[in-house]
């Protein structure tokens, strides 16, 4: 197996165990090979050792740290040389063959798809998940971006916002992905009526309407680009902005800020007034696979909530699987309800699915940021 840069990323504090070695609903393949290739924290050593204990077969693991990672990989070899892949599912639209045909098989029947959490199963066909009517990924796991910053080198008083990042205290030292804080920003700018946007889905809406809300949004952050402290694009970066760049505030992952918390309480993360930004990844079987039936095992053996809870120990993200949470630590679960309050959870801003001019405008405006 391939671990790399994030995989030594585990929780800390009392050992997580490995679920119980449960026998499957249905016959799982007991030998040969699955080829997974997943985000970077996914898979931990815990999780990889209790699948090729449980199924006898042999987990050959690849990571990636960018959804343009996976996509350009995947396009590049035309579909092969992986069985399940780990998109985020609002870009599944960018795993297209030549032909407009999906990289991705529809998902076989011995998939156990009521293990998932029956509303993100509805949502996910408009978030990218069906493609010509037939499911292509499922949800696995959801999370959120919202704002970590260190309280006790810049207190906030009361709730936190996206503008914050902009703040004076902050000069030098915020960090952000340059592509989330266009969004980020924008909600923002849009929340005090400076850059109307429709809380931001007016970039969706047409490459005319994008380009004038990224580029309004784009010129106010370069008037304020002496904030700069950091840019991340993956989880190992994020965390090394605050623990090694002298990051004090940034727009990160929830896992960021809920790691970052368990090793040291005055950091802290927190939802934006503006609206929490929240993703929903999910996993699929490529139409190239050559080891279908382990692909299914594999699957399965995620889609149990025992693995869901360990999921969510080993990462901070939040499972999809039914029941998962009663399998997740005490730490997490109180970290879960600190910040996800009943106000966080009814305003959340989903990603929406991409459309053909988003991705292109969203990395132009993101690279003008970066060579500011």
């Amino acid at each position: 197996m391939k671990f790399t840069r994030r995989s030594a990323l585990q929780v800390t504090g009392a050992a997580v165990a490995a679920p119980a070695l449960l026998k499957a609903n249905d016959a799982l393949a007991s030998s040969g090979t699955v080829k997974v290739f997943a985000w970077q924290d996914y898979i931990q050593p815990n999780i990889a050792e209790a699948f090729e204990a449980e199924t006898g077969i042999t987990l050959d693991l690849t990571t990636f740290g960018s959804n343009d990672e996976a996509e350009s990989t995947v396009s590049a070899a035309g579909g092969k040389g992986f069985d399940v892949v780990f998109p985020s599912i609002t870009n599944t639209p960018g795993y297209i063959d030549d032909n407009g045909e999906s990289f991705f098989a529809p998902i076989p029947a011995g998939v156990n798809v009521d293990a998932i959490i029956p509303s993100f199963v509805r949502d996910s066909a408009a978030l990218g998940g069906v493609f010509k009517g037939e499911q292509i990924v499922l949800p696995f796991d959801w999370g959120t971006e919202g704002v970590t910053y260190n309280a006790a080198a810049m207190p906030i008083d009361g709730q936190v916002s996206y503008g914050d990042l902009w703040a004076d205290a902050a000069d030098g030292k915020a960090a952000f992905r340059q592509k989330s804080v266009l969004m980020g920003t924008g909600l923002y700018l849009d929340a005090i009526g400076d850059v109307p946007s429709n809380r931001m889905l007016d970039v969706y809406k047409s490459e005319q309407d994008a380009r004038r809300v990224f580029g309004e949004i784009t010129k106010w952050i370069l008037e304020r680009k002496d904030n700069f402290g950091a840019f991340w694009n993956n989880a190992t970066e994020a965390t090394s902005a605050f623990k090694d760049a002298g990051a004090i505030i940034g727009q990160t992952w929830d896992t960021t800020g809920l790691l970052l918390n368990r090793e040291n309480g005055d950091f802290l993360y927190r939802a934006p007034s503006e609206g929490i930004i929240t993703w929903l990844d999910s996993f699929g079987i490529l139409k190239g696979a050559e080891n279908v039936d382990q692909a299914v095992a594999f699957m399965n053996f995620m889609l149990k909530p025992e693995t869901g809870g360990m999921f969510s120990n080993n990462t901070g993200y939040n499972s999809a699987v039914l029941g998962a949470a009663d399998y997740a630590s005490d730490e997490f679960k109180a970290q879960f309800n600190e910040v996800y309050t009943a106000e966080v959870l009814g305003n959340m801003w989903w990603w929406q699915a991409d459309t053909p001019f988003f991705g292109p405008l969203q990395n132009e405006f993101s690279e003008i940021i970066t060579n500011a």
